[in-house]
């Protein structure tokens, strides 16, 4: 078998601090998680970076595998070769992951349970291990009307667990989850508990869903801030005009056109976006739409303002 870089699968040097490792399994976690991921390799994946952050997130696993790279960089061993040296262990006492019976690694790759599994099982034959249970992330999409107005659904989830045994499994878990008015994309929603359990008594992770919010057929969501398109006739945009828009939450506004309004000018509805301690705004881009010459007044019209505004050039500025 091959020698492990925990550190390249985090992402990370070896340098890193606690609090980095922490930070790299987190994003990698929301990336690789098979509940949001789409890459065709998430679970090994996840494998790795969960097997990664047993390690370096322990201090005595790392110290012990941090001394055991030192020692395989300057004796060197023949890829696909590795074993681990006998006695390498010695002076360190580890304690198994939350995530984890305690003695069993099926989820984890041969080269871990060649040094750990062993030392695992004597360090928890030693005592008593407490841990709290490993937090989960998950994503959930929404509608924007529930970002609005708030909601309650169910989700199925796809999560480890263990079994009776201890042994890792994959089931499918329904949950109901109350949606907050005023989430918005990126957000977590906290389900206290419904993570890993814990062990030796310590309560169980949590599970952290992230908003998403699907597409809608007229407003764009930029954290709090909505964008809708305006379409306004030319004449609307050259004279000004007051003109009626549909609000995220119902109902209709008048709104004034200025004068002169070009195309991707942007009028702001303070407060009328997602709410919040600081409400979400609504931003309205002018949009300047065409009517058809598809009939002889029509092209009759378009002539006379051809016409009348014969010595506007908007192509001055191309040089041409």
């Amino acid at each position: 078998m091959d020698f492990k870089d925990y550190y390249s699968a985090l992402g990370i040097d070896r340098t890193a601090s606690d609090d980095d490792v922490r930070k790299a399994y987190r994003k990698l976690a929301r990336k690789y998680h098979p509940d949001v991921s789409t890459e065709p390799d998430a679970e090994q994946r996840m494998r790795d970076i969960n097997e990664a952050k047993d390690v370096l997130g322990d201090k005595e696993k790392r110290a012990a595998y941090d001394a055991l790279a030192d020692r395989v960089a300057r004796g060197g061993s023949p890829e696909g070769d590795f074993r681990p040296p006998p006695g390498w262990d010695e002076g360190f006492e580890f304690h198994r992951g939350p995530h984890q019976g305690p003695a069993d690694h099926a989820d984890f790759s041969e080269f871990f349970s060649s040094l750990f599994g062993e030392a695992e099982r004597r360090g928890a034959a030693r005592q008593n291990f407490r841990a709290r249970g490993e937090d989960h992330h998950a994503a959930i999409e929404i509608t924007l009307e529930d970002a609005l107005n708030g909601a309650e659904r169910e989700i199925t989830l796809r999560a480890q667990t263990l079994d009776a045994q201890g042994h890792p499994q994959w089931t499918n878990r329904t949950l109901s989850v109350k949606i907050p008015p005023g989430v918005h994309p990126g957000q977590f929603i906290r389900l206290a508990g419904q993570g890993m359990p814990g062990h030796g008594g310590e309560p169980a992770g949590d599970l952290y869903l992230e908003v998403r919010i699907a597409a809608h057929k007229l407003y764009r969501v930029e954290e709090r801030d909505l964008y809708m398109t305006l379409p306004v006739t030319p004449t609307e945009a050259a004279l000004g005009a007051q003109v009626q828009v549909p609000t995220p939450t119902g109902g209709v506004v008048e709104v004034t056109v200025p004068r002169n309004a070009r195309s991707g000018l942007k009028l702001r509805l303070k407060g009328r976006g997602l709410a919040g301690k600081t409400p979400g705004d609504l931003y309205l881009l002018i949009d300047i739409a065409l009517p058809p010459a598809d009939g002889d007044d029509a092209r009759k019209a378009y002539e006379q303002l051809a016409q009348a505004t014969a010595s506007f050039h908007p192509r001055q500025h191309l040089g041409v």
